[in-house]
């Protein structure tokens, strides 16, 4: 009964409950959960005695499992998936016996299909439902919120792991058979084959079965649908599930990349591919725009296909095409990279045919405009692209150049993405480039002028001219003559003396042919005696034979002229009228290869010529490249900065004149605080230079060293600090070899010839690997000494400069954990303070522009080494100025003889070499400057060490004898002071005092030497005109700075001259220095300064553009210390930003962008420089005001300080009097990024510029503000509130116009005339001579004292400067003001610590 019935497969479980119809199984009873195991083990008796047909009476049993599956036991599960495992594998062996059987009757057939599919139904049931435990159970193993995870994930798992793979196998067996016999040779029927299938899709539906653990799983997935494709006619469906799994399920798409590629190779499945593809191309590209996640599975799927077997994906390709003009970003970066694949794996070569090169042509320029693509997306993926084809050596040299153009416009691109990939791709570009290694366009640029030069000349050869064709007939009778003569000769006796010539022996076997290619071959060489020789002999051979055929004996001479001239001219009629032919065509064919030889050559050199071009052109753009990623280098983007630097090493190596700019250019990026970047930096110089291609250690360190050493050439000092930087770092890592330091000092020592220049340079890498590593200078101290300050070094002074540079080093990095032990300082009878004094003694009297620096690097060293430095220095201030007065003794004494030199200064009493007068000077404020910096610095660390070292002594001595009779109240009142720290800092207290009153009292006393250079550098000051010389002017301002840093009693008497000097002064240097000095100065005595900020400011203004840039640089400095006053001043510091020297406008760059990282202070600053520069009388034109303005607002980027600030913008209007205001106003506005909260602001205060809307400027920059606001996306109610203020604002302005036009033409009334206006100079720099009077130079009072004469009278204004009335409130928290207060001036001396390297001469 149950034999007859027939299994149906069902669509879901519970179908199979149902009464289906008469015929049709039905499960009659779902067993409970403790009745399975018997009925299971009644089951596998069966299956034992009747095989895979016992399932027909068990079906129920193992169906009653599935049922229940979420509730039985596991080993329940694993029993019916071990048997159901038996039953199948005992059926598949079965099946191809019972297949064969001719003679199977119906019930039989009918018997073992409804097994089939009841075996495979229960077998497959019970797949799919451990495959959803198992994916349950991982994902309660990644819920990190969830407890007993081992449990959980052994339940039975860990069967379905081991036996996922073997059953797979079993199905794909299964499936191999010829299983149509079974449906009576039909086709198998859809559903058995959904159901075979459906569980391998369902396997793939796991996130996790791309792991590699799963990579026997995923081949026998594979090998399963392979099965189900050829066997069961599975396509068509297969291309649909395929397509939604890619759409649902992005981490199947490798998978069945991998698969498809399998089954085109191996199993000849090829029109699936077609098929899938055109599924996908199918798509609506609206939809997959709108669908993310399915667009990303596609896109996937066709780029990992395409890199299988990239010439199906071409064959299929053209479905495609239309994802490339849809929305999609995805599919389009999807569809590009297949093109490249296709290019680089099957479009690939020289060898191409026709039409495969026109579809590499068509791919290449879809490619290149999609460089330009809308998504930033696909212009960095095809970029990429790009990069691995020029890799692969897949783009055809006529490309190019276009290319190459296109990368170079990408990196100006606004995404970093784009132009990190550029900058990679102009890197590919010249790693692979077909040109040559070496690629300057100044090398290139000759011989490409040289070989179109002789490309032209060729070409002039080769022109064709218009020779006349001579017919053969007509040769002939030109030389009939000539072979006459010939002819005659041959039967004329011969003279006495004469032999017979020789002639070649005419053979028997010789043939007709022959014999006329011979006496042809002569006559075309002139040799008419030999032709008409030849020709007797053959007469006489080949008698009646064409073309030796003649009248007779009586007339042998016309015979053989006429045989000659049928041979000549190829009249020859009979059978060998072919040979003169083909010798006629031989002939032709000479000579066009003599023609075509010179063609060839013309080819040739136009390849040559345009192989040069391509060069050069390629060069020109790489070399436009490098100008654009040289300024890349200090972008906010790490990645970009690290391409391009190692853009830079790339080139590098090709030799471009322009290389050596970037790489010196990305010294400065050492000091980076991304880590990323000193690295990059670090990793470039160790390719560039610690790894040269030689073979010793001695060709290397050499390389190492020229290399280094061309860096230096006219380096600045930032760069040599740099380079110092990174040196130091190789030698700390043991980087640099010791043959490197040994061949710097030979070269030293001169063991090694080398030029000044060179040796200079060896110094100053001697220097720097110290800093490294100071062991490499302390052990050759006596060297530097005795060599570098020889009398030969000491010629122009700049090698002894260095050296002393370099000895600097030993003092120069002290290490903290030695914080207690003595400095390192060399007795005051050292060798090398001998050789120092008598070095700057001797160059005293010697005229040299290079002594001042060596002798401040001098003093320097002596104050920072030396025991005893002020002695030292001492003496040689007293020796030097003894040869002065002997100087001017020997002066005076031939004064009367020689009269005074135009190079000499005079008092009236005598003259002195200005030249000694400036030396001493200078002498004189180094040994000053240093003097303080040395009591600063040194003598107080020294003081603290030896209290420190005292009071531990002392301790240890105190805990050892009296701890225990110590008074208890002494000993409370000891701890508290210990504990608050006042015994260490009253020390303090009391040593800075002593130094102070060694400053203020003694070092500039009538005892010390210095007072007595006082009155002279004072004298020089005062008289400009007496003592005009400029180096002399500048030194002595520079020593009056120095020497005001001494005392603050000496400072306030004389900080009137200085300031004085530094506004009228006509000499730059002068002007530079003094401003320089001030810097110092206002740290050193800030409360002294205080008054004189208006003067620093103002130099800022300063016609000269070096005075200016040091005084923005010093201003920076201060400022950024908070040194100095910023509130009503620091628009100056704004102005810069338009200045038309570059250097000074990154200058002012560079101080915004530090205030910016200050918090709030660039906000807190804004009102206040746009009250001062939208003033009618600051001087700045609109445009100017609007590039320093862009400038500013580009560093508010706070939603809460942008609402303040268009609040009280808004505010401003109401008293601002000038149309220009409003516009400066409204500008300023319009460069706001306004946000909803924003637009309030501008809704509420709209009272405020309503009445201003009239101006068409003012109206335009509001509008900006609302289309930049709609473009930002806002939401429904806030686009009513946006769209009601626009109405206002065109209603406003509108009516403006409308009483503006009613006013001019019905009103009699004339409008009012706009107030005029102070007219504004051209230039904004101002004379300096009249700049202020002497009544400006009186010391201005004080702070406190001004502010109260203000308050007790204050002039009413004459004209309206554009203020803030919320200038002085501060309504948030968290806002500073960058102001120094009254109450936060320093009112102590702050120790000087350095003096500046930038000071003038």
């Amino acid at each position: 009964m149950v034999a007859a019935s027939e299994f149906h497969l069902p669509l879901v479980p519970a179908d199979l409950l149902r009464d289906g119809g008469p015929g049709r199984y039905v499960v009659r009873e779902v067993l409970a959960a403790r009745e399975l195991p018997p009925a299971l083990a009644a089951f596998r008796a069966a299956f034992r005695a009747q095989g895979a047909l016992a399932v027909l009476e068990h079906f129920d049993c193992v169906y009653s499992v599935l049922h229940h599956f979420r509730t039985v036991g596991t080993s329940v599960k694993e029993d019916a998936l071990e048997l159901m495992m038996r039953v199948v594998s005992h059926h598949s062996n079965e099946l191809p016996a019972i297949l064969s059987d001719s003679g199977l009757s119906h019930a039989d057939r009918a018997a073992h299909l409804n097994a089939l599919k009841m075996n495979c139904y229960l077998l497959t049931g019970l797949m799919d439902a451990f495959e959803m435990e198992t994916c349950k159970s991982s994902c309660l193993e990644a819920d990190p919120g969830r407890k007993n995870r081992k449990n959980h994930a052994k339940t039975s798992g860990s069967l379905w792991e081991e036996e996922r793979e073997p059953l797979l196998r079993l199905l794909t067996q299964l499936l191999q058979l010829d299983l149509r016999q079974l449906w009576r040779g039909l086709a198998v029927e859809e559903e058995f084959v959904s159901l075979m299938t459906g569980s391998c899709y369902r396997i793939l539906e796991n996130p996790s079965i791309g792991l590699q653990r799963y990579r026997v799983t995923r081949e026998a997935v594979t090998h399963l649908l392979a099965a189900a494709l050829v066997q069961c006619d599975h396509m068509f469906s297969a291309t649909l599930k395929i397509t939604q799994m890619l759409q649902h399920f992005e981490h199947v798409a490798p998978v069945f990349a991998q698969a498809v590629s399998l089954w085109a190779k191996e199993y000849g499945l090829k029109s699936l591919v077609g098929e899938l593809l055109r599924e996908i191309g199918q798509k609506c590209p609206q939809d997959l725009a709108r669908e993310a996640s399915g667009v990303k599975g596609y896109a996937t799927f066709i780029s990992e296909l395409a890199e299988q077997i990239p010439a199906l994906v071409l064959s299929n390709i053209s479905v495609l095409l239309p994802h490339l003009d849809g929305e999609s970003y995805m599919m389009r970066n999807a569809i590009l990279a297949a093109m490249a694949e296709v290019l680089v794996q099957v479009l690939n070569g020289n060898q191409l045919e026709e039409a495969a090169r026109g579809t590499r042509g068509k791919f290449l320029d879809m490619l290149q405009a999609h460089v330009c693509d809308v998504h930033s997306f696909v212009r960095s993926r095809v970029l990429q692209l790009f990069t691995r084809i020029v890799q692969c050596k897949a783009l055809p040299l006529t490309r190019f150049q276009s290319v190459v153009s296109l990368a170079v416009g990408r990196l100006k691109d606004r995404t970093v993405l784009v132009v990190k990939n550029a900058i990679q791709l102009l890197a590919a570009f010249l790693s692979n480039n077909p040109f040559s290694s070496k690629l300057s366009w100044i090398h290139l640029d000759e011989p490409l002028k040289k070989e179109v030069q002789k490309l032209k000349e060729m070409r002039d050869r080769s022109r064709p001219t218009a020779a006349p064709v001579i017919a053969p007939e007509e040769e002939w009778e030109a030389m009939l003559p000539e072979v006459r003569a010939a002819t005659q000769q041959l039967f004329q006796p011969l003279q006495e003396g004469e032999e017979e010539e020789e002639l070649p022996l005419l053979e028997v076997e010789e043939t007709v042919e022959r014999t006329v290619e011979q006496i042809t071959g002569l006559l075309k060489k002139l040799n008419y005696k030999n032709a008409a020789r030849l020709t007797q002999k053959a007469l006489c051979r080949f008698q009646g034979k064409e073309p030796f055929v003649g009248p007779g004996e009586e007339n042998e001479e016309a015979t053989i002229l006429g045989v000659l001239k049928r041979l000549y001219t190829g009249s020859c009629p009979g059978e060998n009228s072919e040979n003169p032919a083909h010798d006629n065509s031989s002939d032709k064919i000479e000579e066009v290869v003599q023609e075509e030889q010179p063609q060839t050559e013309l080819i040739k050199q136009e390849m040559l010529v345009h192989y040069l071009q391509d060069a050069y052109n390629f060069s020109v753009k790489i070399t436009e490249a490098l100008n654009l990623i040289s300024k890349m280098m200090y972008e906010n983007s790490v990645s970009v900065v690290q391409e391009a630097i190692e853009f830079f090493v790339t080139v590098s190596q090709f030799g471009m004149p322009q290389a050596l700019l970037g790489v010196r250019r990305m010294l400065p990026l050492i000091w980076s605080k991304e880590p990323g970047i000193k690295e990059a930096v670090l990793n470039a110089y160790r390719q560039l230079y610690l790894s040269p291609s030689k073979d010793s250690e001695r060709a290397k360190a050499q390389a190492l060293v020229h290399s280094l050493s061309l860096i230096m050439v006219d380096a600045s000092l930032g760069t040599i600090q740099c380079l110092e930087e990174i040196i130091s770092e190789f030698m700390q890592k043991d980087e640099i070899k010791p043959a490197v330091t040994q061949l710097l000092w030979e070269r030293f020592t001169e063991k090694s010839p080398c030029s000044s220049l060179e040796r200079h340079a060896t110094v100053m890498l001697l220097g720097m690997m110290a800093r490294g590593n100071p062991e490499i200078i302390g052990s050759n101290l006596d060297i530097l000494a005795t060599v570098g300050l020889s009398e030969k070094a000491c010629e122009n002074y700049r090698l002894p400069q260095e050296v002393c540079n370099v000895i600097f080093k030993l003092a120069g990095n002290p290490k903290p954990a030695l914080e207690n032990c003595a400095p390192f300082r060399l007795p005051q009878n050292h060798m090398l303070f001998g050789c120092l004094s008598e070095t700057v003694s001797k160059g005293f009297a010697q005229p040299s522009s290079h002594w001042i620096p060596f002798m401040e690097a001098a003093v320097t060293l002596i104050y920072q080494l030396a025991e005893g430095a002020e002695e030292i220095c001492a003496d040689i201030l007293h020796v030097c100025s003894q040869q002065a007065l002997e100087k001017l003794q020997e002066a005076d004494e031939q004064k009367a003889d020689a009269g005074d030199s135009p190079r000499r200064v005079s008092d009236g009493s005598g003259s002195l070499s200005t030249f000694l007068l400036l030396h001493l000077v200078a002498l004189v404020g180094q040994v000053a400057l240093q003097q303080v910096a040395y009591l600063e610095v040194s003598v107080s660390a020294e003081l603290r060490r030896r209290r420190l070292l005292k009071e531990e002594k002392t301790k240890k001595q105190s805990d050892t004898s009296t701890k225990k009779q110590r008074p208890q109240s002494t000993g409370n009142k000891t701890t508290m002071e210990e504990e608050l720290g006042l015994v260490g800092a009253t020390a303090d207290d009391t040593e800075a005092e002593l130094i102070r009153s060694i400053c203020e009292t003694e070092l500039l006393d009538g005892k010390h030497l210095l007072s007595a250079f006082v009155p002279l550098v004072l004298k020089i000051c005062n008289n400009p005109g007496l003592y005009n010389d400029s180096a002399l002017s500048a030194a002595a301002a520079l020593t009056l700075g120095k020497l005001c840093m001494i005392s603050s009693e000496f400072c306030d008497s004389h900080l009137r001259l200085l300031f004085t000097m530094m506004e009228k002064s006509t000499l730059p240097d002068v002007r530079s220095n003094l401003i320089i000095a001030a810097g110092d100065l206002a740290i050193r005595f800030p409360n002294l300064l205080e008054p004189w900020t208006s003067h620093l400011y103002a130099r800022l203004r300063d016609p000269c553009p070096s005075v200016r840039q040091t005084a923005g640089l010093v201003m920076t400095y201060l400022i950024l210390k908070d040194m100095v006053k910023v509130k009503g001043q620091v628009s100056e510091m704004a102005t810069l930003l338009i200045d038309p020297e570059e250097a000074i406008v990154g200058v002012a760059q560079n101080f915004f962008g530090e205030l910016a990282n200050k918090g709030n202070a660039v906000y807190n600053l804004l009102p206040d420089i746009i009250s001062h520069l939208s003033d009618p009388n600051s001087g700045i034109e609109e445009e100017s005001f609007h590039t320093i303005m862009r400038h500013l607002f580009s560093y508010i980027t706070k939603d809460k300080q942008t609402e303040s600030l268009v609040e009280k913008l808004c505010q401003r209007f109401r008293t601002a009097s000038t149309e220009r205001q409003y516009q400066d106003l409204s500008y300023c506005l319009a460069l706001l990024p306004v946000s909803e909260r924003g637009l309030h602001k501008l809704q509420d205060n709209y009272d405020c510029f309503a009445d201003k809307l009239q101006h068409p400027a003012v109206y335009n920059c509001f509008q900006t503000v609302l289309a930049r606001f709609r473009r930002a996306g806002v939401k429904p109610e806030t686009k009513a509130l946006a769209e009601d203020l626009e109405q206002k604002l065109s209603a406003s302005h509108n009516r403006g116009l409308d009483s503006t036009e009613t006013c001019q033409d019905g009103s009699q009334t004339p409008m009012p005339a706009p107030a005029k206006q102070k007219p504004i100079g051209s230039s904004r720099r101002q004379p300096l001579s009249p700049a202020n009077s002497d009544n400006a130079f009186v010391t201005p009072p004080s702070r406190i004292l001004r502010n109260h004469k203000r308050a007790q009278k204050r002039p009413p204004r004459k004209k309206a400067i554009v203020t803030f009335s919320s200038d002085e409130e501060n309504n948030s928290e968290d806002e500073l003001l960058a102001e120094l207060r009254e109450e936060e001036t320093p009112t102590k001396t702050t120790p000087i610590t350095r003096s500046s390297a930038r000071r003038r001469r």
